[in-house]
């Protein structure tokens, strides 16, 4: 009976692996990139693994790109080091379309993108931009620790918002967040001539006592 389980269980696994096709729909996971930075090292997409990862089209010559770069470098300084439900970290591969290093070395430099960049330097005829069937930019694809795409086209604040819902809250922040505000309530009825003896009052300070040795015990 347990073997049977067992190969039951193998089975739907492996229905499960299988289900799972390269490709640039959501729930596909993302065809590999390989490509080299401005240093002439190639990078691919999928020694990113276990993080989240940003798949980013660019060029330093498209003007809603370099619109939209100050938000991405401000989602990558907010999140790079955060632990989400779908990845450990996030990070950026920025593929760009130019076709001149000067100018995407002058990009990346003038914009601050500091994460993977990399190019073949071959404009819209770069076989990647066809893999990806990117036909505008910007354009960028969210994938998982799995290397599954979990959103596409994530612009302005879209991408932070799409980011937060994965973020895994530590805690003890929340812990401290709520201590905080216990406290300042405590304060204010402890001051308080209609409160200052109330049960009420020592069952706030009975749910800050308690608070605190959770603290004292998730920090250990």
């Amino acid at each position: 009976m347990k073997k049977f389980l067992i190969l039951i269980l193998i089975a739907h696994f492996s229905n499960f692996i299988f289900s799972q096709q390269v490709g640039i729909n959501i729930g596909d996971i993302a065809p590999d990139i390989k490509l080299p930075n401005p240093k002439g090292d190639s990078i691919s997409l999928y020694s990113l693994r276990g993080q989240v990862v940003l798949i980013d089209f660019w060029a330093s010559w498209c003007g809603p790109c370099r619109k939209e770069n100050p938000h991405v470098v401000q989602a990558h300084e907010k999140y790079h080091d955060k632990n989400f439900k779908i990845g450990k970290g996030f990070t950026i591969y920025g593929v760009s379309l130019d076709k001149n290093k000067e100018n995407w070395e002058k990009g990346i430099k003038e914009d601050k993108l500091n994460w993977h960049n990399v190019s073949d330097l071959a404009y819209w005829q770069s076989p990647v931009a066809g893999k990806y069937g990117v036909k505008g930019i910007p354009s960028n694809f969210l994938i998982d620790k799995d290397g599954i795409i979990v959103a596409k086209n994530l612009r302005g604040s879209i991408l932070e918002e799409t980011l937060e819902k994965y973020v895994i809250i530590d805690p003890v922040i929340s812990f401290e967040d709520k201590l905080k505000d216990l406290k300042l309530e405590y304060n204010n009825l402890e001051h308080s001539d209609e409160y200052g003896n109330s049960k009420e009052l020592k069952k706030l300070k009975k749910n800050i006592d308690n608070i605190e040795k959770s603290i004292k015990t998730l920090k250990k």
